[in-house]
């Protein structure tokens, strides 16, 4: 049986730096890019804070406009050590173990925008069971969630073929149903079109609309 407390979920979200934030989506959003990561970062995170078994979300960040927009929806922030992604998430964790030691730790990816909390439940509940854990992205190559319970270490492997890495070094793969928009991250513009076919969040929803008219625009 999980432990006792192990519905109260820290969430570790990594946020780049807006100049390098959604680079693939340049062509697409032009002047909106770096809008358009925040706003789906806020989505991601907003969503996360809505779900019953996420009690806090710590954002890893060393750019201002972001922080302020991501504390803005209820992230407690914390700077970037600036020594690429898992470095960022493994001090993001050690924040989380601070504010509430004894509880389990995830990281999220920043880009999914479609994110809903009781498919993050879900996915959540199920990882529950397992001392460390993943659940891959659409393509079956990334991760969008990893987790350890309370107490274990925390070995985030994300980039390039993270499914592979996170399988090599022991991590119990979650194979679910239904939780399509906790596994759909965005990084190009097919990636956003099926985002919004699933339903993106209402500050994503803005920007893809800024993006049309700009576009139509020309």
């Amino acid at each position: 049986m999980p432990d006792p407390d192990s519905s109260d979920w820290t969430l570790v979200v990594p946020v780049k730096t807006l100049v390098a934030a959604k680079t693939r989506l340049s062509a697409a959003a032009g002047p909106h890019r770096a809008a358009l990561a925040v706003a789906i970062a806020c989505d991601t995170v907003a969503a996360a804070l809505r779900c019953p078994l996420v009690a806090r979300v710590v954002v890893v960040t060393g750019d201002p406009v972001a922080a302020d927009a991501l504390a803005g929806v209820g992230a407690h922030v914390v700077g970037d050590p600036e020594a690429g992604l898992n470095a960022a998430l493994r001090h993001g964790a050690a924040e989380a173990v601070r504010l509430t030691p004894g509880t389990p730790v995830g990281a999220l990816q920043a880009d999914l925008p479609a994110l809903r909390p009781a498919e993050l439940a879900r996915v959540l509940a199920a990882a529950a069971e397992f001392d460390q854990m993943f659940l891959p992205d659409a393509a079956e190559v990334g991760t969008t969630f990893y987790g350890v319970r309370p107490g274990l270490p925390f070995r985030p492997g994300f980039g390039g073929r993270s499914r592979d890495r996170h399988l090599r070094r022991g991590a119990k793969e979650l194979c679910l149903d239904g939780v399509d928009s906790v596994r759909r991250d965005v990084d190009t513009p097919d990636d956003l079109r099926l985002a919004l076919a699933l339903g993106v969040g209402p500050r994503t929803l803005v920007m893809a609309e800024r993006i049309r008219e700009w576009a139509v625009r020309g």
